[in-house]
Order: structure tokens, then sequence, then C-alpha cells
């Protein structure tokens, strides 16, 4: 799977088609900020597109980057790939309308949560 860099990514979002985003079968997906997402939201038209995984670091950072004082949750957080959770990330694109995606999962100690966010180019630093 090939590792995209933060140019590659605003490249793939630049093939967006606003007209398309709207009432696109990838809309239960469109979400500003990470959001849990079930595998019953995830539609067949959302593909495997790359990913922010740099596979030879044994033990991704958990620290966060948020120099004007975002949060995780934050809808404007700044998409920072070696980061948490970037540097865990999956990138998805959508075969319909081309909206990319982030896609990440959080273990806890008796859970699995699937995380997606949608990703604006604007932030992505």
């Amino acid at each position: 799977m090939a590792r995209l860099n933060a140019e590659q990514l605003r490249e793939l979002c630049a093939r967006q088609d606003p007209s398309l985003v709207a009432g696109c079968t990838c809309a239960p997906l469109q979400v500003p900020s990470w959001e849990s997402i079930t595998d019953e939201r995830w539609h067949e038209s959302v593909r495997l597109a790359g990913t922010l995984r740099d596979e030879e670091e044994y033990e991704p950072t958990f620290e966060e980057f948020h120099p004007k004082g975002t949060r995780y949750a934050s809808p404007d957080a700044p998409i920072a790939l070696g980061w948490f959770p970037f540097n865990r990330s999956d990138v998805h694109a959508c075969s319909r309308c081309h909206s990319v995606f982030l896609r990440y999962t959080e273990y806890g100690g008796y859970y699995m949560d699937h995380r997606v966010r949608m990703v604006d180019p604007k932030l992505i630093v």
C-alpha cells in the first residue's frame, strides 16, 4: 500500500467533484472531525487509496499536534501526518464523488472503535 505525503493527500483531495458530494452514497462518512463509524455506514464505493502510516516505525507517537489550541475532536484541528491519530490512519476515496476520508481504529482494553474523518485539504499541515 502506498504511503502518501501531505502533497499527495492534497492532490487526491483536488479530484473531489463538489457537484456530486451532497447526494453521494458516501454522505454518512462526510464528517468534519473524528467520529465513530460502523461497517454498516461504510459504503462499498469508498475504497482504500493509500496510508499515512510509516510501516518502519514500530510504535508511532500518541502525541497530538494542536498549535492553535484545537483538540482531537475539533473540526478545525490540523491534519498533521506525523502526529496521532493521522500517523495511524489509512486514506480512502469515494469512487463516485472522490471525497477523501481518513480511517483508523482506536483500541482500548476491551473494545475496538473504528473512526472516520473527511479530509479538508485546507487543514493539511
